[in-house]
């Protein structure tokens, strides 16, 4: 009887921690959530150009694990832009990443670059870019294959919010908080 009552109770929690999750968790935001913004993001103006990327990555129990100041150098060829990002983290390593975004006219977009297993998928949408892809780590901190949640906020004055999540089997393991901004606004 006891052992019912555990399997009950076990259920619960479990039923409980998975609808909130995809309901009121940051990865079950939708982009149909920011259709109403007053403010739209135009990937083509407000990602161009020379950009600077400062950020926070946080690690599986809520702390700080490194930081990081990014040159971005954003060009678009019609529907089609090429990202070259080059980051210094805190303990001085740097990492460099080539994204290649092909964007759609209904606003969808995919994208690519060469630690990206497969093709990563977006949405802009009233405010925001969302996208969901694979992600592989460098081998020397474990070449693990994370699934990302990103998301990127316009602010007012132009400033762009940037908050990922690293998920492994489900469970986060990493969280990305940074500002991206033109450099000529730095």
């Amino acid at each position: 009887m006891d052992f019912l009552f555990f399997f009950v109770g076990a259920c619960l929690v479990l039923a409980a921690v998975l609808l909130r999750r995809f309901t009121a968790a940051f990865s079950a935001q939708q982009p149909s959530d920011y259709t109403e913004d007053y403010r739209i993001l135009d990937m083509k103006q407000d990602l161009m150009g020379d950009m600077i990327c400062e950020g926070i990555i946080f690690g599986p129990l809520g702390r700080v694990t490194s930081t990081f100041v990014a040159n971005f150098n954003v060009a678009w060829d019609g529907d089609t832009a090429q990202i070259n990002e080059h980051f210094v983290y805190g303990d001085n390593t740097t990492q460099d990443r080539v994204w290649t975004i092909t964007l759609s006219p209904d606003g969808s977009f995919t994208a690519t670059a060469p630690d990206v297993p497969g093709v990563g998928k977006g949405r802009q949408s009233g405010g925001t870019i969302s996208m969901r892809y694979p992600i592989k780590l460098p081998a020397d901190v474990g070449g693990h294959t994370l699934q990302t949640v990103d998301w990127i906020y316009l602010t007012p004055d132009g400033t762009l919010i940037n908050r990922s999540q690293f998920r492994k089997f489900g469970i986060k393991v990493a969280e990305l908080v940074a500002t991206i901004r033109k450099k000529d606004a730095a």
